[in-house]
């Protein structure tokens, strides 16, 4: 390495909260998610900065809720300021502040669409999808699909009304209707063993009875309690969408079109497990701060957030064509996968939906519906 090489410090700062087991063993959280995504992604960074004179490395960190503060700071007294956030969105907008704007965030997991709207901030990228496009993606797919008629079943946390608002505003935004809609009670219990398959079978059908004429069911589940009972338990033989069934993700293990079985076979030889959603964004956000630097031949936070909102930016992502960030509220634009957790069932934007700009921006809120103005030049 010359003695005059560029060197890239990144951070990632993930916030790990307490949770109970889910539903289902494969579900359960790998201790390096997160992590092994931005490994492999900064892997690719060295790989081309190596001939360019180019030195990038990477902190990884996590951290209880109460301690992020702290581990920002020592982060930035460390003298960095590229840093990868996976946290929950109220620590993400906290972790944005106190960073202020000298460093650059790349939001890898959060998806409150208030972040993208009035609540957005200047020095934030957000690599992870807002579940505005998540349910956007949805909404798409069952109109091409001809299943207007939608029974929403949405928890009773908050997490779960916010996630169901989306789907009642993509409703309204491809012109479904929503001929019914009702509230799964949380009650506290273990989501895993306690009631079984017995009596969840019995209760799941009497629950979703005498619901109006429905061509499908839209499961609105942010906390994982009730959605994955749904299919094939539901009253009416109906397809369930959303947060089980088919489901929308930015990435997973089944995932093989555009060149990502390369993708998943470089990240299953470092994990030694499958690819999660984490692990995608976290990659796809090292990836933006390498393709930024190479192009710039700079680590300068300010310089390289300019050129990713630039019109020259462009990254490939496995998805079929190059992803590029929202000037009015630092959006990647990206497709969506719909899959049934064994193969991609479907892209969205489908075919037919088009925009004047990209179709990527049929997912999410488009410029004129963002209140978004601290990116405004």
């Amino acid at each position: 390495m010359p003695l005059s090489a560029l060197e890239i410090r990144t951070a990632v700062l993930r916030v790990d909260y307490p949770s109970l087991a889910p539903i289902s063993r494969f579900d359960m959280i790998p201790g390096d998610m997160g992590f092994a995504g931005a490994i492999l992604g900064n892997e690719d960074n060295a790989t081309t900065g190596s001939f360019l004179g180019m030195e990038f490395s990477a902190e990884y960190v996590a951290t209880p809720p109460d301690m992020a503060g702290e581990a920002l700071e020592l982060l930035l007294a460390d003298g960095i300021r590229l840093i990868v956030v996976l946290a929950g969105d109220d620590d993400l907008l906290k972790l944005a502040d106190a960073a202020g704007e000298d460093a650059l965030i790349l939001n890898a997991m959060a998806r409150g669409t208030a972040l993208r709207d009035d609540q957005c901030r200047a020095n934030v990228l957000h690599v992870a999808p807002s579940q505005a496009m998540m349910a956007d993606a949805v909404a798409q797919f069952a109109m091409w699909k001809k299943w207007p008629r939608w029974f929403l079943i949405e928890g009773s946390n908050d997490a779960d009304r916010a996630l169901g608002e989306e789907y009642r505003r993509a409703a309204q935004k491809f012109g479904a209707k929503l001929v019914e809609e009702r509230t799964f009670e949380d009650t506290g219990g273990s989501r895993r063993a306690d009631t079984g398959h017995v009596l969840v079978q019995r209760q799941i059908p009497v629950f979703t009875q005498g619901a109006r004429e429905h061509d499908l069911v839209i499961a609105a589940d942010a906390s994982d309690v009730f959605a994955l009972y749904l299919p094939f338990h539901t009253w009416s033989a109906r397809p369930v969408m959303g947060s089980a069934g088919l489901r929308p993700v930015t990435f997973h293990a089944a995932h093989e079109s555009w060149g990502a079985t390369q993708f998943q076979n470089r990240f299953e030889k470092l994990a030694t497990r499958y690819v999660r959603d984490e692990d995608y964004q976290a990659w796809l956000a090292v990836r933006v701060i390498g393709e930024a630097v190479i192009r710039t031949n700079s680590a300068d936070p300010a310089t390289l957030r300019g050129y990713a909102l630039g019109d020259n930016f462009e990254l490939a992502a496995f998805k079929g064509q190059a992803v590029t960030f929202r000037n009015w509220n630092g959006q990647l634009r990206q497709p969506i996968l719909l899959t049934d957790s064994k193969v991609t069932v479907s892209v969205s934007p489908q075919e037919g939906y088009l925009h004047q700009r990209t179709a990527l921006d049929t997912l999410g809120l488009d410029a004129p519906e963002s209140a978004c103005t601290a990116f405004e030049k």
